[in-house]
């Protein structure tokens, strides 16, 4: 793991177009993955998640922290507070929505901060529990939620018609 200075923060409207970039990272990673179950990226797919990030900002249920090295966005997290959900089987919970963090801060604590600061925002808004998803093939970010004590509960199985 490299040693690199970092500052994790509460995002601003002045962060949007490094959220959007980092969220379009995101979806295009995904839907690389996996064509069939995620969706195509927008022509404009860091225009459309900034936006959808931004809007976040007002939620009082949700957050989204960014990580900063020499004023530069290089990560961000996403979180919120979710009701209860009989179609899940769960009560209410927090979510890690989204971590994404670019190529040159992987592997140096980035993504484990950012974790931890949305657990430590949904612990303040009490929530019970953090829910994380992952995709299948995201075996890197598997290996560290579990190290960060998350554990496996649910499998999600797609079949196309």
């Amino acid at each position: 793991m490299a040693n690199i200075q970092f500052t994790i923060r509460r995002a601003t409207q002045a962060d949007a177009a490094a959220m959007g970039h980092l969220g379009a990272l995101l979806w295009r990673a995904h839907h690389q993955w996996d064509q069939r179950r995620f969706t195509t990226p927008s022509l404009n797919a860091e225009a459309n998640y900034s936006t959808f990030l931004v809007a976040q900002l007002t939620d009082e249920n949700a957050a989204v922290f960014v990580a900063e090295q020499s004023g530069a966005v290089i990560g961000y997290a996403y979180a919120g507070l979710e009701p209860g959900s009989f179609k899940e089987l769960r009560d209410p919970c927090g979510y890690v929505h989204d971590v994404a963090v670019l190529e040159e801060g992987r592997r140096t604590g980035v993504a484990t901060a950012l974790i931890s600061a949305a657990t430590e925002w949904l612990a303040a808004k009490d929530a019970p529990r953090v829910v994380i998803w992952t995709a299948e093939q995201n075996v890197a970010a598997q290996r560290l939620f579990e190290r960060l004590g998350f554990r496996r509960t649910m499998i999600e199985m797609t079949r196309e018609l």
